[in-house]
């Protein structure tokens, strides 16, 4: 679609019709990902078309107009992904869309069964696999913070242990565990409920996981979201958001979400 004009002006048309006839505030935009350079240039016309036209409509009938947000890689670089190396474009980026959702997630998972990994990780002391190298890789490529949202997952990875007396992130495994290599976040409560796991945080990556034999799963929990909110906010980012809020069945992670971001805007207090 992005690579014809002719198409990406029938997708922005329809776009701003179904969001105008559905009541919606605006659009949001998740192409994981542009596989090329020629696609993240087409993703820059996109963009850049799809304001003008937002414009253009918000003009012509007097209203507010939509709003425009993408949901990104958690690196403004890629390097680990297929395709070659590419990068977003950012100057369409910063020009055209309100705010980003950084995927910061999805780090590890069933592509490598070899050892256990903190999909999420805040840090990582070995790696450029974490929420803090992408999301200064983004603000370093000038996108401004408050564009940018920290994205932070509802679910784990599972893996099942080589040796289950060897337990760590990192640590040798032979396969995805439970659930196929997911669980959401209410079905890890559950399984450390019923499986009595033992439940340890990684200060390293500031994580969490749990596991009950050979069975681990790689997380966050209440503790580690609020750790997260705290750094976005010494960032000085726009706000965070989850994928997603129906894998939080009684809404435990994201009320405290909620709490620790207000709580932290009123009294200007950060945990950084």
């Amino acid at each position: 679609m992005a690579a014809n004009a002719s198409s990406r002006g029938v997708f922005i048309r329809e776009t701003i019709e179904v969001a105008r006839r559905c009541g919606f505030d605006g659009v949001d935009l998740d192409w994981e990902y542009p596989g090329s350079p020629k696609e993240m240039s087409d993703l820059g016309f996109l963009l850049e078309e799809w304001r003008h036209a937002i414009q253009m409509e918000a003009n012509i009938t007097k209203r507010p107009p939509l709003l425009l947000s993408a949901a990104v890689y958690y690196s403004v670089n890629f390097s680990a992904l297929g395709g070659g190396p590419r990068s977003y474009p950012v100057a369409s980026i910063k020009n055209n869309l309100d705010w980003i959702n950084v995927m910061c997630y999805e780090f590890h998972g069933s592509w490598d069964t070899s050892e256990t990994g903190a999909h999420a990780a805040l840090f990582d002391p070995n790696t450029n696999l974490s929420s803090v190298y992408g999301l200064k890789s983004w603000l370093k490529a000038g996108v401004p913070q408050n564009k940018v949202i920290l994205g932070l997952p509802l679910y784990g990875k599972t893996w099942q242990l080589k040796d289950s007396k060897v337990h760590g992130v990192g640590a040798a495994a032979v396969d995805v565990g439970i659930g196929g290599g997911v669980l959401y976040y209410s079905q890890v409560v559950e399984f450390n409920r019923r499986a009595n796991a033992t439940i340890e945080y990684d200060l390293d990556t500031a994580s969490v996981y749990s596991y009950s034999g050979i069975n681990w799963v790689g997380y966050d929990d209440p503790l580690t979201t609020t750790v997260k909110i705290g750094f976005a906010q010494a960032l000085g980012l726009r706000g965070y958001c989850f994928w997603a809020l129906s894998y939080d069945y009684e809404w435990t992670i994201s009320s405290q979400a909620s709490t620790s971001w207000i709580v932290t805007n009123e009294t200007g207090a950060s945990l950084f």
